[in-house]
């Protein structure tokens, strides 16, 4: 079957008609293999937490491919799958390591530059661990991923107003709490 044509509802309808994980099941994971990872990566902070956590969204994909209902596009529904795995796998693992030994040698040097000038930028990941787990999720798809507020309101299950709110509260959050970041 050429799937090459057909949209991600057609294959999400054909997939849940599918015993296993036959030729749609596999055009969508290939669609979608990257745009997951990449959520899975700026939510998680890492390589290896992010293939964790995209290899999770996969087997959630699979396993719950029949509950696709079509309310929604099918990239909305899988970009939700993702976020709810990230912030639980966030959850659960606690906060034991946010970033790799690198991330952590390149803090190190950056500490030394900025105590002679405090008004360098910090590391963006420094600056989104301030906010809930939620809010840093949805600052992350809104600036970085250039979701919709709507989008973000199906996702987060909120009012496109509270969604605004939201991620308008996220960002002074951080431009106070980094004042020399922000003139």
């Amino acid at each position: 079957m050429d799937t090459s044509n057909h949209t991600d509802e057609q294959l999400a309808a054909e997939a849940a008609r599918e015993g296993s994980d036959g030729p749609a099941f596999q055009c969508l994971m290939e669609r979608f293999r990257q745009p997951v990872w990449r959520i899975c990566y700026r939510l998680m902070g890492n390589e290896t937490d992010a293939t964790d956590a995209a290899q999770e969204v996969f087997v959630r994909l699979f396993l719950h491919r029949k509950k696709f209902a079509a309310r929604s596009k099918y990239s909305t529904w899988v970009h939700g799958i993702a976020i709810r795995t990230c912030l639980t796998l966030r959850r659960s693992r606690g906060r034991r390591q946010k970033h790799e030994i690198a991330d952590q040698e390149i803090l190190e040097n950056n500490r030394a530059s900025k105590a002679a000038n405090p008004a360098l930028c910090m590391d963006l990941m420094t600056m989104l661990d301030i906010l809930s787990e939620k809010d840093r999720a949805m600052l992350i798809l809104k600036h970085a991923e250039s979701y919709s507020y709507d989008e973000l309101a199906e996702i987060f299950d909120l009012s496109v107003s509270g969604c605004k709110m939201r991620v308008s509260r996220a960002r002074k959050q951080i431009q106070q709490a980094f004042p020399h970041n922000f003139p």
